[in-house]
């Protein structure tokens, strides 16, 4: 029998799919650093992206034999973490659904300090997560879909369950916001 590590995704799923404990523990040791990247973007706490990371795989492991082959397990399991995000922030009220009015946004202040030593490149991460932070959630998903994940157009489609159409747009309104918001 070979190491699970020497296994393709696609060779763990189906042992994990017959009661392979191992090749499951794999396949969370593969993409779990992903799930919760995203998870941290998307619920900005470090305590909820765990938590959500361990439920997404719990989720996972019960839904695997449901699971087909014509879909692709990272965006599978990307899914499940959003729809688990979703209903947290919900339950919590945490879901930023309005927009702010251009003049709205003018009178936000970022208070986060400064360090003077910075270097440029931090200093441009912190300011992107904070146009990524004030963009309506459904802008700030596909974005980090796209650039952070790097899944296809049609990929995020599957893990939003919408309209190929609606991603294009949604994607592009995200980039003109983020940046007018970005300070060049």
């Amino acid at each position: 029998m070979r190491n699970t590590r020497q296994l393709t995704d696609d060779d763990c799923i189906a042992r994990a799919q017959r009661g392979d404990a191992t090749a499951f523990a794999e396949l969370v040791r593969r993409f779990q650093d992903r799930v919760f990247r995203f998870l941290l973007r998307l619920t900005r706490t470090r305590e909820d992206a765990q938590d959500l990371t361990q439920e997404t795989f719990m989720h996972a492991y019960e839904a695997l034999p449901r699971w087909r082959p014509d879909a692709q397990f990272s965006t599978w399991l990307l899914r499940i973490a959003r729809n688990l995000a979703y209903d947290m922030l919900r339950r919590s009220q945490r879901v930023d659904f309005v927009t702010l009015e251009p003049e709205q946004e003018a009178r936000l202040v970022d208070t986060a300090p400064t360090p003077e030593a910075a270097l440029q490149g931090v200093e441009q991460l912190r300011l992107l997560e904070t146009a990524l932070a004030r963009l309506p959630t459904d802008q700030r998903e596909v974005l980090l879909l796209r650039e952070i994940e790097q899944l296809s157009y049609d990929e995020i489609a599957l893990v939003l369950d919408v309209p190929l159409g609606t991603i294009k747009s949604r994607i592009a309104r995200a980039r003109l916001a983020l940046a007018e918001t970005m300070p060049r």
